[in-house]
């Protein structure tokens, strides 16, 4: 985004969802509070090179235009009780918007269900989802395997996680 004078995303924004151009200060701040996100906004804004005050203009202009979304701690499952983490491939016998609404309405209950995307190929919906145990993770897929209009799921357990980032690349430069 254009930097003089300090930047509002809003600016640029047509409300329509339209990718917004950042500047280097803008996506050096995004990476950084994406690898740190209880960085405080002295330390980003040394990190940005600018001073507090535009640093912390800049944050809340990315959160008011929706391209910070949201704050998040990263939590241990295991340490928590969730030792199994499997994914499911499900298919649905309409994709009728009726019934894909449905389905994903049914899902935001479960909390277990950690994400839900609709998905082109094999399937209509691939899942995450978090289990306290093979017997957890047994009742679950039961549950998914007896919802309306599913026809078929297909699970896969992770053995491992080797890479886990969150969010999305971010380029300082270019």
């Amino acid at each position: 985004m254009t930097v003089n004078p300090p930047m509002s995303p809003k600016d640029d924004d047509n409300g329509a969802g339209r990718r917004i151009k950042l500047d280097k200060v803008d996506r050096r701040i995004l990476r950084d509070l994406q690898d740190n996100g209880r960085m405080t906004n002295v330390e980003l804004a040394k990190r940005a090179q600018i001073s507090a005050p535009p640093c912390l203009r800049r944050v809340r202009a990315l959160e008011d235009a929706g391209i910070i979304k949201g704050y998040h701690a990263d939590i241990d499952a295991e340490r928590l009780g969730y030792e199994v983490l499997f994914f499911a491939l499900v298919g649905l016998d309409s994709q009728a918007e009726s019934v894909l609404t449905s389905f994903e309405e049914k899902l935001r209950d479960w909390p277990e269900v950690r994400e839900c995307h609709m998905v082109r190929g094999a399937g209509d919906f691939l899942l995450k989802i978090v289990c306290r145990n093979t017997a957890h993770e047994n009742e679950m897929t039961t549950k998914l395997t007896s919802s309306p209009h599913v026809v078929t799921v297909q699970t896969i357990q992770v053995i491992r996680t080797d890479k886990k980032l969150p969010g999305i690349p971010v380029v300082v430069e270019g």
